[in-house]
């Protein structure tokens, strides 16, 4: 949904598309709140802060197959949709701060959207999170006070 003109204002994009267009979700039960499907929106809030499809600098981050992809839309290819996108990608065995150290120096240092810093490490970092393998976790509870010296009494009694 990018322009196919230069001399468009991303203000005026929004302006015209903010309320009707393919990656607004809009939903009644929640008490009328708005979501955006884009793939370059970092928080999935309808704002046009975050619409990648209207900012000429537009940061995503998404799931991949056991690797964590970041995709930057490049404002200088904005008339070829074909290479307008740049992406990169971080394997499952990355360790987490050189992801988010490589993700903040592609972006925020290179000012490149700095403003979307934090949301850009955070995303990062709930992606990485639900690529990690959950582990079954039964922890016994050790008794306390009067169970404990019950169960204490019954070992004593038992192996006496």
């Amino acid at each position: 949904m990018s322009t196919a003109f230069e001399n468009i204002s991303p203000d005026l994009i929004w302006e015209v598309t903010r309320t009707q267009n393919a990656f607004l979700t809009k939903r009644k039960q929640s008490g009328g709140m708005q979501f955006s499907r884009d793939p370059l929106n970092l928080l999935n809030k309808h704002s046009r802060k975050y619409a990648g499809y209207v900012n000429p600098q537009a940061i995503g981050i998404q799931a991949d197959s056991n690797t964590v992809k970041m995709i930057t839309k490049v404002a200088a290819r904005a008339n070829k949709p074909a290479s307008m996108y740049h992406e990169s990608s971080f394997s499952a065995s990355t360790p987490s701060r050189k992801l988010y150290r490589a993700v903040v120096n592609s972006t925020a240092k290179k000012g490149y959207r700095s403003d979307l810093r934090a949301e850009t490490v955070a995303r990062a970092s709930a992606v990485k999170l639900s690529q990690k393998e959950k582990k079954d976790k039964v922890q016994k509870t050790k008794p306390r006070s009067a169970k404990a010296r019950k169960a204490r009494l019954e070992e004593a009694g038992s192996s006496a």
